[in-house]
């Protein structure tokens, strides 16, 4: 039996971490395997990459290194974590996925769905997530959040109307595919 994957989508500070432990404990409760990761990261390839794309010393990086670089963090990700984990029947959380690359990167940056939405095909080698949630909040607040959590990060630093066209862009993707992502 193919396990589901799960994603928490959602502007910074939005509550993504904290909610996918809630929901692994409830899963395990359930009696369910429960695989947890994060995008990027959740592979020592991926941390690394993680690194390169948080640090707010690479604030030059073009759009278009930023799309690749979360493309093969992801493509790392399902090779060696996901697709394995969904294969053997557990349930796979990911904080983070594909959608957070069309927001950030086609919302926010700009970039078009032609030139995204391959190279996700291409990174995900076909594996998609069965149910995504968006946890939804104005970017000012989740902004307040985060900044009370850590240093802000390269994307954190991004001007408010960056991050308010990232949520449009996550709610736009939630009005498209209302059978697989909930608000």
């Amino acid at each position: 039996m193919r396990g589901p994957l799960i994603t928490l989508e959602g502007v910074e500070g939005s509550g993504k971490t904290t909610q996918i432990v809630r929901l692994a404990k409830h899963c395990e409760a359930l009696g369910r395997e429960v695989v947890c990761t994060r995008e990027p990261g959740g592979t020592p390839i991926g941390e690394r990459i993680r690194a390169i794309l948080l640090d707010p010393a690479h604030c030059a990086m073009s759009a278009t290194a930023e799309l690749l670089l979360y493309e093969a963090a992801r493509a790392q990700l399902v090779a060696e974590v996901i697709r394995p984990a969904v294969e053997a029947g557990r349930v796979v959380l990911c904080d983070r996925f594909a959608d957070s690359t069309t927001a950030y990167q086609g919302a926010g940056r700009g970039l078009a769905a032609e030139d995204v939405m391959p190279l996700h095909r291409l990174a995900t080698g076909g594996v998609w997530p069965d149910l995504t949630f968006v946890l939804d909040l104005p970017p000012e607040e989740g902004l307040r959040r985060a900044a009370g959590v850590r240093d802000r990060d390269r994307l954190e630093r991004e001007p408010i109307e960056f991050h308010r066209r990232v949520r449009e862009g996550f709610l736009r993707i939630a009005r498209s595919e209302p059978g697989r992502v909930a608000v």
